[in-house]
């Protein structure tokens, strides 16, 4: 059966025990929290040093039987080191995560090649994958510049692509490049929707994807060709921040409605749920 993870920045006004408590709520089996911010001075809950936080968003795990899918967001930027962020890798395995999402900043490719395999092998010592997710704005900014990044770092175990569907339609490739990515690659993708017209700058790029997506089948994404380019019962993370329709329907209603259309979607597409 696959598994459904509402994304943090679907709620991201939530803290982690609430979006665990809507997560089961809503339906979903799975869910991801944001340990760090998307950029400075952006929103993001610190379990790495906030202990009460941490007991209760492990006691409401328990409580619901929701697992936590994947972390965010660790950011390879020209000063990145390791060590600040080996403490979030260590959460991760106290929370029995799967992934960490990962942004490739840094314009110097050896570089960053150098510190993604670093992240790799100590997001493995703990049991976590290593998910690049392209996006137009960032230095890996299409499904060929990450797949190049994956292949340079060695191809560790534990390495892989994040699919976003919002990314992948706003970049080229299209579903044959998504086909074409090694299986081992593809650990979740995410999945919403969006008007087909791309926005033509950078700062509109960056506004629609934090702001204003759509719930799956509203937009212009060709959902059914990328869904059938990915593997069988892929998870799936539902990430559609849209703050207007969130704050109209409530956390609560919003994430039901969302993997409601993403469900409806995915069968639609012909491919298994």
């Amino acid at each position: 059966m696959r598994a459904w993870s509402l994304a943090h920045l679907t709620v991201l006004d939530l803290p982690p025990p609430e979006v665990i408590e809507t997560a089961h709520q809503a339906g979903y089996t799975h869910a991801g929290l944001r340990l760090l911010p998307a950029a400075p001075g952006g929103v993001a809950y610190d379990l790495m040093t906030n202990k009460p936080l941490l007991r209760e968003t492990r006691a409401r795990l328990a409580a619901t039987g929701i697992a936590v899918f994947d972390l965010e967001i660790i950011r390879l930027g020209p000063g990145f080191t390791l060590d600040p962020v080996l403490s979030v890798l260590d959460t991760g395995a106290l929370l029995d995560a799967r992934a960490v999402l990962v942004a490739g900043d840094d314009p110097d490719f050896a570089r960053l090649t150098a510190n993604y395999a670093a992240f790799c092998t100590a997001a493995a010592a703990r049991g976590l994958t290593a998910d690049i997710e392209f996006m137009p704005w960032t230095e890996v900014p299409d499904i060929a510049s990450a797949q190049r990044l994956v292949a340079a770092a060695g191809t560790p175990a534990n390495a892989g692509i994040l699919v976003d569907a919002l990314h992948y339609a706003r970049s080229p490739g299209g579903p044959e490049a998504v086909a074409a990515l090694p299986g081992s690659w593809l650990h979740y993708a995410q999945l919403c929707d969006a008007p087909a017209a791309i926005p033509p700058t950078r700062d509109e790029l960056i506004s629609d994807a934090r702001t204003n997506r759509l719930a799956p089948g509203e937009g212009g994404i060709d959902l059914a060709g990328l869904l059938r380019a990915l593997p069988p019962g892929l998870p799936l993370s539902i990430e559609i921040p849209n703050h207007q329709r969130a704050r109209a329907r409530g956390p609560r209603g919003w994430a039901a409605d969302c993997l409601r259309a993403a469900q409806q979607v995915v069968a639609a597409a012909g491919v298994s749920s």
